[in-house]
């Protein structure tokens, strides 16, 4: 029977969009109406495009590669003008032009040979193949729309939902995370501990007349891109503005004020003059219930809610380290000049883990399946010394202290397989260390997992080691211990310095009150507890900081005792690795690295995603509108809902190859065709792989 003979070869498709191996069985013919090519630049127009791309990309190094066939060609076209000027014979020019012409193609040739892959890519014939078969679109668009702000369409969220579906299986699963939801808003002081509202900024500088804004760092690296593609620009002058470029994240206030001032830079939009930089908090504030006095602020960042849960966390895990906990969910920042697409919106999902660790110990016990992975790291020293990324496996960057202990080598090498799975080139991949200036104060080591595209490097995924500031935060402000306990091979004696309450005396004195000054006195620090003994026994009494206000107690409301314990465990406070990947930057690199375009047809571009991550795995399309394919088409369609294989059936009108061409737009990578020798005994279907 039909379907039970497409049941055997239907693991086939499964098994691929799954990445698992094909099933040796098959009883589909193939049909290879179209082949995976390169995009195409055959054609002349998009070859000349191409070519003035790459002329405003060209590095220092090529400039050398290219300046003797560059004089080549300026050479021959002399000698054309002066043949012409003189008169000479017509024989003679056409053989000089013709010799020019081969110079030329020789450049060219060269040139494009030097060219990375985004060079004159067609950024806006993608974004339009994007936005008509709705993968996203701008938020609000029938208001005229608001910037920073985008919808995804069925397709988009389709994608989406793969990829992060591969995210939970790629970590979640396999290193048996702990996952967790927590809420958006956020109250204000717990953005304090964690330093946002002090230093969550971006620096902005302000048109002096009509007041428009602009994001610093992106104003003075458009300038300098600018200045770069002038042709008047030596090769010296190119380095000294990409190693500015390099450097602009470690830059401070000052530096890069000094910047903006040295080459006299304008408002882009109107010529005007700039302020001098300033800051700018990029949290969304509000205010918590009807009252307006729970101040607080649309959280930034994901992981905050983890820290704050530690406790419940690590009771859950039987209190052993290390764990890890993970949580995907809405982030939102007020962005100063939000363009670039997905690359730089004001709400935007993450999806976040920290893998807490003893910060003595932070080997890995899977760093051994990894240690070989190669990958490109562009070192903080190398981008100090203007060198490139260098290639190098994780384990040999581990052992050199590149990459700081195993556990922050064993994530970045993971982050890696899982970005090639989701589709990114490897060949524009890269991982950026963080320099000096530009680190965390509280962070050992920071890596940016960066996708070139044609916007540059984009940083997609971020991979830190934050030590242990989050969870001393916390706990610094809300006196709740924030700790782990290990067991020590040998007990030991400690001396322990605390303060005693008497509950009666506080009581009486405080209230409702008392408990919370209980727990303050509890939360004291040793050199606290030592002031407090001391004016405790000179004045008989002492203030002691409870939440925002200062009390006073007395020596019959508490007293410091000193003694010496024998403990089996020791305290401590966990270190983090933090990978957080943001997950709009990866789609958009996604999207960027497998969009093509048909060989000998310009208008036929679609989209490669690897099946994985494929909003449809599967479509169904009938030959014709013959009436005796309908219960076949019915029957696969079954089969497939019943597999749990995303499939679409496309029984419209118009040509096989229109309703191919519809299904590639939105990167389909099989299709199932029900054609005349369905009808026949044993019944059998056309399996069309897109990229094949």
């Amino acid at each position: 029977m039909f379907v039970g003979s497409f049941l055997e070869t239907l693991g086939a498709v499964v098994a691929i969009c799954s990445r698992s191996p094909l099933s040796p069985s098959r009883t589909f013919s193939t049909c290879h109406v179209c082949c995976k090519l390169p995009a195409n630049w055959g054609n002349k127009k998009v070859r000349l495009h191409k070519l003035v791309a790459v002329r405003k990309m060209t590095k220092p190094e090529d400039d050398q590669v290219l300046e003797p066939l560059r004089s080549s060609v300026k050479e021959q076209g002399d000698l054309v003008r002066k043949l012409k000027e003189m008169g000479a014979p017509e024989l003679d020019i056409k053989k000089a032009v013709n010799e020019l012409k081969a110079r030329k193609k020789i450049l060219e040739d060269k040139e494009l040979q030097l060219a990375p892959v985004e060079a004159g890519f067609d950024r806006l014939r993608m974004e339009d193949l994007l936005r008509r078969r709705f993968f996203y679109d701008q938020s609000f668009s029938i208001y005229g729309g608001v910037a920073g702000q985008f919808d995804f369409g069925p397709m988009g969220c389709a994608m989406k939902t793969q990829l992060l579906s591969l995210w939970r299986s790629h970590f979640v699963l396999e290193e048996q995370m702990l996952e967790v939801d927590c809420t958006v808003l956020t109250p204000e002081p717990v953005l304090k501990a964690s330093g946002h509202v002090e230093r969550f900024a971006d620096l902005m500088v302000k048109d002096m007349k009509s007041g428009e804004c602009f994001r610093l760092d992106h104003l003075i690296k458009a300038h300098l891109e600018k200045l770069s593609a002038d042709k008047k620009t030596t090769a010296e002058q190119k380095a000294e503005y990409e190693d500015i470029v390099v450097k602009l994240d470690g830059m401070n206030k000052e530096e890069m004020t000094a910047v903006l001032r040295r080459f006299a830079m304008k408002s882009p939009t109107s010529g005007n003059e700039l302020s001098d930089a300033i800051e700018f908090n990029l949290m969304f504030s509000t205010f918590i219930g009807p009252s307006g006095l729970v101040k607080g602020y649309l959280r930034p960042e994901t992981a905050q809610g983890i820290f704050v849960n530690f406790k419940r966390l690590l009771e859950f895990n039987q209190g052993r380290l290390p764990f890890a906990a993970a949580q995907i969910g809405n982030a939102f920042r007020n962005e100063i000049s939000p363009r670039s697409g997905l690359i730089r919106v004001r709400e935007f999902t993450m999806a976040e883990i920290e893998h807490f660790v003893d910060p003595n110990d932070k080997s890995h016990p899977k760093f051994a399946s990894v240690k070989d992975l190669e990958m490109v790291l562009y070192s903080a020293c190398n981008q100090m010394d203007g060198q490139p990324a260098k290639r190098i496996t994780i384990g040999e960057a581990v052992a050199k202290g590149l990459v700081a202990n195993e556990t922050l080598g064993y994530f970045l090498a993971r982050i890696q397989l899982f970005l090639l799975r989701v589709g990114v080139d490897p060949g524009r991949l890269r991982f950026r260390q963080h320099m000096g200036n530009e680190m965390a104060h509280y962070a050992c080591d920071c890596w940016d997992a960066e996708c070139k595209t044609s916007y540059g490097w984009v940083e997609c995924v971020g991979c830190a080691d934050r030590s242990c500031y989050d969870l001393t935060q916390h706990t610094k402000a809300t006196g709740v211990r924030l700790v782990a306990e290990k067991t020590l091979a040998q007990p030991k004696t400690v001396d322990v310095v605390e303060a005693v309450a008497s509950k009666p005396a506080l009581g009486k004195q405080f209230k409702k009150e008392a408990k919370a000054v209980g727990e303050a006195l509890e939360a004291l620090t040793l050199e606290q507890l030592d002031a407090l003994e001391k004016q405790l026994a000179s004045q008989g009494k002492a203030e002691v900081l409870v939440g925002q206000n200062t009390v006073e107690v007395t020596s019959d409301m508490v007293t410091v005792k000193r003694y010496q314990k024998t403990v089996h465990v020791d305290e401590l406070v966990p270190g983090v690795i933090e990978p957080s990947f943001g997950v709009g930057r990866i789609m958009y690199a996604v999207f960027e690295h497998s969009f093509r375009v048909r060989d000998g047809d310009e208008q036929r571009t679609y989209l490669s995603l690897p099946p994985a991550v494929a909003p449809l795995k599967c479509s169904v399309l009938p030959l014709s509108n013959n009436p005796e394919f309908a219960k076949f088409v019915q029957r696969i369609s079954s089969a497939l809902t019943q597999h749990d294989v995303p499939h679409k059936v496309d029984d419209s009108s118009g040509s096989i190859g229109r309703r191919y061409a519809r299904t590639d737009e939105v990167a389909v990578p099989f299709g199932i065709t029900v054609d005349f020798d369905t009808l026949k005994e044993p019944a059998t279907a056309t399996l069309r792989e897109r990229d094949s």
